[in-house]
């Protein structure tokens, strides 16, 4: 893994200031976005439901959707470690950058499909990764300007393209066929389709271009996120109150095609442009704050490092609370007693901690590290 370029602003200073925190240490912010992830998917999946109300409810509201952009916004950070930061690699080291992709795609997508296979009552995101990381490959080499403009152009029409095609078509409205998510599914139709979603992906491979180890960065990074959030939710707010608009219809991933005016919404999986920045700007913030708390506090990554690991085995702890729920019979997401999120949360934790210092990467980890051995160049 390339590792990111020492900031600048440690070698300009005129006055003394603490020792800089290595290149390293400054990734391990990511790790802890991660598991924040990993904890919010938790909370949306096996906590209270948020119509419980109070501040309580307004906490876990929170979550929902927002935690999986999170996920998918790390998931576009990672493609750039893989593919090369802050450069992109070239020639062989590029191809190889991209068979990995493509066999990672790959096994996201046969763990997603078993996953669903189970029967498992969540909407598991796996398979709809592996269609993003396919999609993403073009983008590889881009700067991070042109991977911001890219993202948002698609956030400010992506929606209204997927709602006119399927207008067009007649799709969106009815239930799943199969027993695995179908192309049309993973593009247009599902929880997560591509349309919608590739613009936090994209979004995320702009943050890994970028230099995360210096402060005048993060800085920007969180006054975007700020800026977004404000005017995702904000501006849905103040057009719904306009227009006397929809409140929140069902959380299907896209406007249902007999909705129009669903499209201003900005409510978890609506899939709409009000969500999409929203949603972003909210994994902004949390990226650049985990970025800066980090730096600025050395003795919180020692603190946090049982957390930290949940981040550095993300998927391994992802599928693992899907298996959970199977196993505990539960089918009806969300709407758990907190005990039971606590137990997620808590599981996670001590064996990642566990575990990560005995062997490193997690299970899962490890099975995507070795497979992808098979695209190193043969002596």
């Amino acid at each position: 893994m390339t590792r990111p370029l020492p900031s600048p602003d440690h070698a300009t200073r005129a006055r003394p200031s603490p020792a800089p925190v290595s290149p390293t240490a400054r990734l391990v912010g990511l790790d802890l976005a991660r598991a924040l992830a990993v904890f919010g998917m938790f909370a949306a999946h096996v906590g209270p439901d948020p119509a419980v109300g109070g501040p309580g409810g307004a906490l876990l509201f929170l979550t929902h959707g927002r935690a999986s952009a999170l996920f998918a916004l790390l998931a576009g950070v990672a493609l750039v470690i893989v593919a090369g930061r802050p450069q992109a690699r070239t020639g062989p080291a590029r191809r190889q950058a991209v068979a990995r992709i493509v066999i990672r795609a790959v096994i996201l997508l046969l763990l997603g499909f078993g996953l669903t296979l189970s029967g498992t009552p969540v909407a598991v995101i796996l398979a709809y990764y592996a269609v993003y990381f396919l999609l993403a490959l073009p983008l590889l080499r881009l700067p991070a300007d042109t991977l911001a403009l890219i993202a948002a152009l698609w956030a400010l029409t992506g929606p209204q393209l997927s709602f006119v095609v399927r207008t067009a078509f007649g799709l969106g409205d009815e239930p799943p066929t199969g027993l695995v998510e179908s192309p049309v599914e993973l593009l247009l139709t599902g929880v997560y389709p591509a349309a919608t979603w590739m613009p936090f992906v994209i979004a995320g491979m702009a943050v890994g271009r970028l230099d995360l180890g210096s402060a005048a960065v993060r800085r920007r990074l969180a006054g975007l996120g700020l800026a977004l959030a404000a005017n995702g939710y904000g501006l849905s707010w103040l057009l719904l109150r306009a227009t006397s608009g929809p409140d929140t219809p069902a959380e299907t991933g896209t406007v249902p095609i007999a909705n129009p005016a669903g499209l201003l919404i900005a409510s978890p999986h609506s899939g709409t442009t009000f969500e999409i920045l929203g949603g972003t700007g909210v994994a902004l913030l949390v990226v650049a704050g985990c970025l800066a708390l980090l730096d600025a506090l050395p003795a919180v990554r020692r603190l946090l490092a049982p957390v930290i690991a949940v981040g550095t085995m993300s998927l391994t702890v992802y599928v693992g609370h899907v298996i959970g729920i199977g196993l505990l019979g539960i089918d009806e997401l969300p709407g758990s007693p907190p005990a039971v999120l606590a137990l997620f949360v808590t599981v996670s934790v001590l064996f990642a901690g566990v575990w990560s210092p005995l062997f490193g990467r997690g299970p899962l980890e490890h099975l995507l590290h070795v497979s992808t051995r098979l695209a190193r160049p043969r002596a």
